[in-house]
């Protein structure tokens, strides 16, 4: 005789995920804020807004026992190359960055059905037992509903309308909690960018910035040792030649704006100050360039990021950059 033995289906661990459709988000935040939903118009802290939703999480009564599994940040980028902010929100611990394209008219594509996936998968494996979206769109409503039937519990975060409503009703009626997001909290996230869009009515060409004005803030570079012909340097050589690197920067700000689009790199001005990601990035590249370690010669390493600014502020006529180069 064959004895069946019935295996009950474990249960799902105690943990939660946060899903933010970053559109919704930005656009809703920024019509709250601003009057504008267009990103153009305003800079976001994402770092600090992602932790504050993680932290903000915490205090919900629903989720007080339970753990964070992750936060999936869904987004869209042109050809889905990421941004320099979505470079910056990419390592973050606990954070997984979903990309959809972005068409030529500014509108994403395939992040609903990103995020509609995501939340199946979770729910259908049992990874989580409750879900935060933060989103509006009615696509969203099979994916909550297919969720459910897993036993997830859906709670749905929206950003205060600043009038009526910016999620679809029925999004909201199938939730199992509701929640807003308020001016206060995204407030300290978001700063209007002016520089941009200036007022039609009176067009402002920003002033060029000297190269001391730019770069003010570095130590200034110490005056060249007294010329002793009866006692040469006994070291040859202390690095890269200052115009050879600076060259290498240049060449690899011309290929990111290629690469990478104009909108984007736009994003780093005015500079002098890349994001520690980008940094990196830039003496990385700058070294596979040169043949060698640019660690040994801080110098080097700013004559590098002089050569990279220069160029990015000839393309966008913002001055000629601290090596006092002549466009090219």
């Amino acid at each position: 005789m064959t004895v069946r033995e019935s295996v009950s289906q474990p249960s799902p661990l105690p943990r939660y995920a946060i899903l933010v459709d970053v559109g919704y988000l930005y656009a809703a935040a920024g019509d709250l804020l601003f009057g504008v939903s267009s990103r153009r118009s305003y800079r976001v802290d994402a770092e600090g807004l992602i932790k504050a939703l993680q932290e903000r999480a915490k205090t919900c009564v629903a989720l007080r026992d339970k753990e964070l599994l992750r936060i999936y940040w869904f987004d869209a980028a042109r050809d889905r190359v990421p941004t320099i902010d979505q470079r910056v929100v990419a390592p973050l611990p606990q954070v997984k960055l979903r990309l959809g394209n972005l068409n030529k008219h500014n509108q994403q594509k395939g992040v609903d059905a990103q995020i509609r996936e995501d939340l199946e998968t979770l729910a259908r494996h049992g990874a989580v037992t409750d879900a935060i979206l933060l989103a509006g769109d009615e696509d969203m409503l099979p994916a909550v509903e297919a969720a459910q039937t897993y036993g997830v519990l859906i709670h749905l975060w929206g950003v205060e309308p600043p009038y009526g409503t910016n999620q679809a009703e029925r999004l909201i009626w199938e939730s199992d909690t509701v929640d807003v997001v308020n001016a206060d909290f995204v407030k300290p996230y978001f700063t209007l960018d002016t520089s941009r869009e200036p007022a039609a009515e009176t067009p402002v060409t920003p002033p060029i910035p000297s190269p001391t004005a730019v770069f003010g803030t570095r130590p200034p570079r110490p005056a060249p040792p007294p010329v002793r012909p009866a006692q040469p340097s006994p070291v040859a050589k202390l690095g890269p030649s200052r115009d050879r690197v600076e060259e290498i920067g240049e060449h690899i700000a011309h290929k990111w704006i290629l690469t990478r689009g104009r909108d984007n790199i736009r994003d780093l001005l005015p500079g002098p100050i890349l994001p520690t990601v980008i940094d990196k990035e830039l003496l990385i590249e700058g070294e596979k360039e040169l043949g060698h370690s640019l660690r040994p010669y801080k110098e080097a390493r700013d004559w590098l990021r002089e050569g990279f600014w220069a160029r990015v502020y000839r393309e966008f006529d913002f001055g000629v950059g601290i090596s006092g180069k002549a466009p090219r």
